[in-house]
């Protein structure tokens, strides 16, 4: 006597397990986002002035939390917005990770902002964060000369130019 055959029932379960299986394993797929700004007015902040820099590049590194060795990089670039998107494949628990600015192709607007040249992103499913995208504080650059507009926003922010 021959042994049981497969139903139809039997391979369409055996598939519909094997996709959530695949679709499990992709939820550790992150996605690191954020902004790049040129500081036109030089306030260590964004205000109405200021401007978003296409073209810029961030890289995302992970450091082994106990040796601070660098264990993981990803470079990406800003879109016309200023905005980027870098995806990272799989989850980082035990390690520390930032969006760090690298450089600006826009002239007049190259020099990294002292405290907003990184961002610190947690890149593990365990932080109680339900999306795969992963907001970073905005990184950056501080443009060489204020723009005449500055003037009338510092009155505004009540800051002393």
């Amino acid at each position: 006597m021959a042994g049981p055959k497969p139903t139809s029932a039997a391979l369409v379960a055996l598939f519909i397990l094997s996709a959530l299986a695949a679709a499990a394993h992709g939820l550790d797929r992150f996605v690191v986002q954020g902004r790049v700004y040129c500081d036109t007015c030089r306030f260590g902040f964004e205000t109405k002035a200021t401007t978003y820099i296409a073209g810029a590049k961030v890289r995302v590194e992970c450091r082994d939390r106990a040796t601070g060795q660098l264990t993981y990089g990803i470079a990406g670039v800003t879109d016309v917005t200023g905005t980027y998107k870098i995806p990272v494949e799989e989850e980082r628990p035990d390690e520390i990770c930032e969006a760090i600015l690298i450089s600006s192709p826009q002239p007049g607007c190259t020099e990294l902002e002292k405290g907003r040249e990184r961002a610190s992103i947690l890149l593990t499913s365990n932080s109680g964060i339900s999306s795969p995208t992963r907001y970073a504080n905005s990184l950056g650059f501080i443009k060489d000369t204020p723009l005449p507009v500055c003037t009338e926003l510092s009155q505004l922010y009540e800051i002393e130019a």
